[in-house]
């Protein structure tokens, strides 16, 4: 089923959005965002973890793809969001006789035809509730917009967000976002940053996403330097990696980042005690300075024309 914004049925949405707990919070004030990046510490990440955690004790263990764990994920996102002051929207697609969805916050302002745009994979498996794998990177987005909503920030990109539905069954809710975007659109995102398992456990390196083919070189030179200022190893991974593929396929310059693989990955243990809360901060603090980098237009991340036509 193409993808398109929907709501989800008023006493579904209405019954997550309870259970999820979100606190009230502010709109985004309209003034200038500060030159330099803010930080995150433990008490604006590790919340959202917990209540990821909640969500899957609550509904089987798992945060799977069709579940009522999963839609009450999507529902505790989409509220913190709407609360900050996003534009949200769900996006229904279809998988396995099964309705899914992908979740994309438009932050107000910001030139349209050249978008930042940073996502994660919201979905976990069957087997347990993917605190790790991947409520971490959707953790990590969701702490980063907020922070962008707190200090009102006014970007010269237009900054967008995303958490993707199903994608623990083979990217299927990023690739339907991609390929359901218009020429104009696809044309229109400068670049792509994704988080995968951004909590995990006696971390060795940061696995950070390389893509010279279409432009993205510019940014995982930015993340290489944010974590070599701190003292942090990275290794290169391929564009293939994770949910960067569809749009690396698409010829949209991506980059983003991987704290490594758990043990306890797709498996009951992936729960909130197989967090590292230290390694949660320093993934959403690079993001979050990556992000305040690349909110203005330069350095350049935009593929070359012939790339993206």
């Amino acid at each position: 089923m193409p993808s398109r914004p929907v709501s989800l049925t008023a006493r579904a949405l209405g019954a997550a959005l309870l259970l999820s707990g979100v606190p009230a919070g502010t709109a985004a004030a309209a003034t200038a965002g500060p030159a330099a990046a803010p930080t995150v510490t433990t008490a604006e990440v590790m919340p959202h973890l917990q209540a990821l955690q909640r969500i899957a004790d609550r509904n089987g263990g798992n945060r799977a793809h069709g579940t009522r764990g999963y839609t009450e994920s999507v529902a505790y996102v989409k509220q913190a969001l709407d609360r900050a002051g996003f534009r949200t929207q769900l996006h229904r697609f279809s998988h396995d006789g099964k309705d899914g969805y992908n979740l994309i916050a438009d932050w107000p302002g910001g030139d349209p035809h050249h978008v930042l745009l940073a996502g994660a994979h919201l979905d976990s498996v069957p087997m347990g509730p993917g605190i790790n794998d991947n409520g971490s990177g959707s953790a990590a987005v969701l702490a980063t917009a907020l922070q962008v909503a707190r200090a009102g920030l006014t970007p010269e990109r237009h900054l967008r967000f995303a958490w993707w539905g199903a994608e623990e069954l083979g990217m299927v809710g990023s690739a339907d976002y991609v390929k359901n975007l218009s020429a104009g659109d696809r044309k229109a995102i400068d670049l792509y940053l994704n988080l995968d398992q951004a909590g995990s456990k006696n971390v060795q390196q940061y696995l950070v996403v390389k893509d010279p083919k279409n432009g993205g070189t510019a940014a995982f030179q930015a993340f290489e330097n944010w974590f070599g200022a701190r003292g942090f190893a990275t290794f290169d991974i391929p564009l293939d990696s994770s949910d960067n593929q569809p749009f690396g396929a698409a010829g949209i310059p991506s980059s983003g980042f991987s704290s490594g693989v758990s043990d306890c990955l797709h498996d009951a243990c992936d729960n909130l005690a197989n967090v590292d809360p230290a390694t949660q901060v320093t993934s959403t603090n690079a993001l979050i300075g990556v992000v305040w980098q690349f909110a203005g237009k330069t350095p350049a991340a935009t593929a070359p024309a012939t790339a993206r036509s």
